[in-house]
Formats: structure tokens, sequence, C-alpha cells
């Protein structure tokens, strides 16, 4: 199936005492790259954050507007980016601190065919949805973009609220593999540290 993917690595990590969460390790590998893998199948992936460092080839980067706006402005500024290619039809939305992602997004593109007209959101066993792990169809999330960019509801906006015009169905994805880093409690329980020098 056709997608393009945006990652989102634009935020302060102030709970890490502002160590980024896109250089932590997991698994000989850092998060941003964990989930540049876990979007391997994209058309084109667009990074939405801070100087990435080296990228694969022909990876896009650019910077939520002002930074650090919060995921609803990345995703919009990584929207921007995509309409410079030829976007694909559907997209995958993704968080870049989600250690064991790549089983989230397996999950997801199963559930893709025949699911609501507007996609698909990773959700746990018990029913707490994960946004930042989703697939959308491009066009209905360009249009919610323009109508929260119209009530000044992107800067530190709602995920959520941006979503909410959007037809899209929860799916089960497999235990763990949406859980985050937030703090460093969260690190050392996911088994991610900081780089060694």
């Amino acid at each position: 199936m056709d997608f393009d993917a945006i990652i989102l690595a634009g935020g302060r990590s102030s709970r890490l005492g502002g160590s980024p969460k896109s250089a932590l390790m997991f698994d000989g590998a850092t998060l941003l790259e964990r989930s540049l893998m876990a979007a391997a199948g994209a058309r084109h992936t667009v990074v939405v954050g801070p100087e990435p460092g080296v990228l694969p080839g022909g990876v896009l980067t650019t910077r939520e507007d002002p930074p650090f706006a919060g995921p609803a402005a990345g995703i919009a500024a990584g929207l921007a980016a995509l309409r410079e290619t030829d976007p694909a039809d559907m997209l995958l939305v993704l968080a870049c601190d989600m250690p064991r992602v790549d089983d989230a997004v397996n999950a997801l593109l199963d559930a893709l065919p025949g699911a609501a007209a507007d996609g698909v959101m990773a959700s746990s066993a018990d029913g707490r949805r994960q946004p930042l792990a989703g697939f959308y169809s491009t066009a209905a999330l360009e249009r919610a973009v323009q109508e929260a960019a119209a009530r000044n509801a992107l800067v530190h906006g709602s995920v959520f609220a941006l979503l909410a015009s959007l037809d899209v169905q929860a799916v089960v994805v497999p235990a763990g593999s949406t859980d985050d880093v937030d703090t460093w409690d969260d690190a050392a329980a996911l088994g991610v540290a900081v780089r060694e020098q």
C-alpha cells in the first residue's frame, strides 16, 4: 500500500532534562532510527524537529512553526513539506519516542483494508488510544489542519482535537508497542539508554 510518513521529533524532552528523545538508544539504534525503520515502506518520509543529524537519502526534514509548538503543529509542518512531493493518499504519523512501534505499524497496516474511511489509530487492549501511531487519509488530515489553522488551534493544540472530524477506527496493537519515553523511569523500564560517547 502506498503511504507517506511524518515522524515527529520536535519536543523539548523537558522531563528528560533536555536530552533529545530521538537520540536515545534502544536495541542498537536511536529512537529516530527505530521510527524510520518502522516507516520503511513509505514513499516519502519527513522528520519534523530540530537538526536530526545524518538521515537516509531522500528523507525530508522540516520544523514546526514556531519551534516546540507541539505535535499538531508538527503534523501541519510535515504535511506542508510533503506537498512538495507527489503525496500518497494515506499518511503514517509517528512520534519518535516509541521504541517498539514497528509492531504497532504492522498491526495498523494489516487493519487498513476495509477500515474506517479516514484511517486507523493505535489502541491498547484497555482502550487507550495513541493518535501519534496511526495511518490517516492525507486529504482528510489536510482539511483538519486547515480548519484548525483557521481557529488558531494548531500551536500547542490537541492532536485528538485535530483528528476529531476524521472517521478513524481504533485498532488494538500488540501490548507495549506504543509505550513511549517521557521520563527516565520510562526509559529504564523500556530498556532505552543514552548513547555511549
